[in-house]
């Protein structure tokens, strides 16, 4: 018995500071990334080819549209939240996903954050330079 496609799906990615929220509908593949084109926000290839790895795995890239709100963090840090953003709505839309997406680890949250600074060092770990004299 095949799955209840939905009609617009919602998924919320995270990864560092940045959150993405995404919308899925059918379509013919156009990817809105704050209003602008998919090349134009994702300037660096490993960037694109990050947001988009969960279409291209299930082969739906060319099936549905998808409008991206994303904020915080860096580059990396929000092609990292569009990818788990857009699994998640995949899965939604299409339940039938969730082995291929979970063959990958689109749907887990990457936990590695910055870690903090102590105090008396000039970062997380770097200690003051060594004097002899």
């Amino acid at each position: 018995m095949p799955a209840a496609t939905v009609e617009e799906a919602l998924g919320t990615g995270r990864r560092k500071t940045s959150v993405a929220r995404v919308r899925i509908r059918a379509g013919s593949g156009k990817i809105t990334i704050n209003k602008r084109e998919l090349d134009e926000f994702f300037c660096v290839e490993q960037d694109r080819n990050a947001a988009v790895s969960p279409l291209v795995h299930c082969e739906v890239r060319d099936q549905v549209d998808i409008v991206i709100r994303v904020h915080g963090g860096g580059t990396t840090g929000q092609a990292g939240a569009c990818m788990q953003g857009i699994a998640r709505a995949l899965l939604k839309h299409d339940s039938d996903l969730t082995e291929k997406l979970r063959e990958k680890s689109f749907l887990t949250r990457d936990a590695r954050m910055k870690e903090r600074k102590k105090p008396g060092l000039h970062g997380a770990r770097r200690a003051t330079q060594f004097s002899k004299r």
